[in-house]
């Protein structure tokens, strides 16, 4: 027999899934197969595969009670917020889907005499997608529709944390009749992703997850001329202004910086808070976060649950107490929150206060219910620290003042810029990041751009 890869709840540490991991032999048949679909498949007009997608879209939602349960049980989210990821996946799929013909259509140079000029969106071919566990769906959506609408073949490989999101893919692909080959997913090691990465079936590489992942990424492809889309990691930023509305505020951070128990990649891990009004946000913040109920996430009062594993947890205490031996100062006393227990994946969300910007926690991701708040004499102390960080996923600013967040947006380095929210992809915008936050783009036209080639078509019509 071989080996397999188990997946542990987070609920109660026991065994919920096991699957054997792939072979060589059935590697080396998917890839195969995914080249041979493929090379129908780009012929195929936009309007039929929008057809085959969303047939695919309405099996996938159809199953919605059933796949949020098994996000919970997977990760260890909340089962009350588990159904939005299902919601979010069907708005981001949908859209991508309808806006398909637009952002694949001919591109028309315009005219010259005794000349047809125009540029073509050419498929790439096989897309290999590596997808993370802590949004399962709304990560791998971002690659795995638009490669199809796009005429590619994908390939997905999903965490081993959620191996059942890649099978739910698969089957709805399958009631949807989507030809044999084009979707296949595949359970793999590290090993052998790094080797699907550099076999020359493979076109394209869309990969969600650490920066360190991303190196190991880029090292595996190093030898080959493919692209890479690379999701990294973040430590995002927020600055309240002193014209903020304080209560909205103090309610969208609680909930940017701890929802999915923190373990989000654009979710809120700095807080930059204007003088004047740190200490009236620094009080409200703490009480809302105290009334947050740490719990089984099956229980319908838990709007917090585990994180992940508890080797995370013991991390994210590591890192919480580094921070404190650099000088921070902890508002929340963990034993209010009666669930929370070392050596297990219940964790007490934490707000860390006298922090400057050397501290470690204000460089590094810290996936977890942990965030940092500091005060600002003004805009320009609030840009300068924001921007004093490695990364640059998203960054976002409260304030009554559309004309100020557009100045300040345009000097803070990050890929999305929000007013007044935070943590939301809109699929009409581009979804990209600076820095160590990666390279690519998905989502909106432009993520289109990605997963096709430009072919140019110069025909003299007269000789």
């Amino acid at each position: 027999m071989g080996a397999i890869q188990k997946t542990i709840t987070p609920i109660d540490d026991s065994l919920y899934i096991e699957r054997p991991y792939a072979g060589g032999p059935e590697i080396e048949k998917a890839l195969k197969a995914a080249k041979a679909a493929q090379r129908d498949w780009k012929h195929v007009p936009v309007a039929e595969r929008q057809k085959y997608l969303t047939k695919a879209v309405d099996a996938f939602v159809a199953r919605r009670d059933q796949i949020a349960e098994e996000i919970t049980r997977q990760i260890g989210r909340p089962i009350g917020q588990s159904p939005g990821e299902v919601r979010g996946f069907e708005e981001r799929a949908r859209y991508m889907i309808a806006i398909a013909p637009r952002a694949l259509a001919d591109i028309d140079v315009g005219p010259k005499p005794t000349f047809t000029r125009f540029i073509r969106r050419e498929p790439l071919g096989v897309v290999f997608v590596v997808a993370p566990w802590n949004f399962p769906y709304l990560t791998s959506v971002n690659a795995v529709i638009p490669a199809l609408m796009a005429g590619n073949a994908v390939v997905l490989k999903h965490s081993a944390q959620t191996p059942l999101c890649a099978e739910r893919f698969g089957e709805a692909f399958k009631a949807a009749g989507l030809p044999a080959g084009l979707f296949q997913h595949l359970v793999l090691t590290h090993d052998d992703t790094s080797q699907v990465i550099g076999n020359p079936a493979v076109d394209y590489v869309a990969f969600t997850g650490s920066v360190a992942g991303g190196h190991a990424v880029t090292q595996a492809a190093a030898n080959r001329f493919i692209g890479l889309g690379l999701e990294l990691g973040g430590n995002d930023p927020a600055y309240v202004r002193h014209d903020a509305n304080m209560a909205h505020a103090i309610e969208n951070l609680v909930d940017g910086a701890f929802f999915n128990s923190g373990q989000s990649c654009c979710g809120i891990q700095r807080i930059f808070v204007h003088k004047d009004a740190y200490k009236t946000f620094l009080e409200g913040f703490v009480d809302l976060t105290n009334s947050y109920k740490l719990g089984n996430p099956l229980d319908k009062g838990t709007n917090l649950g585990p994180v992940v594993r508890s080797r995370a947890a013991d991390e994210i205490r590591g890192q919480i107490q580094k921070a404190v031996q650099a000088g921070a100062k902890t508002m929340i006393d963990p034993k209010h929150f009666a669930a929370d227990k070392a050596g297990t994946a219940y964790l007490a969300p934490q707000v860390l206060t006298q922090l400057d910007t050397r501290n470690p926690f204000m460089q590094e991701e810290c996936f977890g219910p942990a965030v940092g708040i500091a005060p600002v004499a003004d805009d320009e102390e609030a840009i300068r620290k924001m921007n004093d960080n490695p990364f640059g996923l998203t960054a976002a600013i409260w304030t009554e003042d559309e004309a100020a967040a557009i100045r300040i947006g345009d000097r803070v380095e990050t890929g999305t810029w929000f007013m007044n929210r935070c943590d939301y992809l809109d699929p009409a915008l581009a979804w990209v990041g600076v820095k160590d936050s990666g390279r690519g783009c998905t989502l909106s036209q432009v993520g289109y751009e990605y997963l096709t080639r430009p072919k140019s078509f110069h025909l003299r019509t007269k000789t």
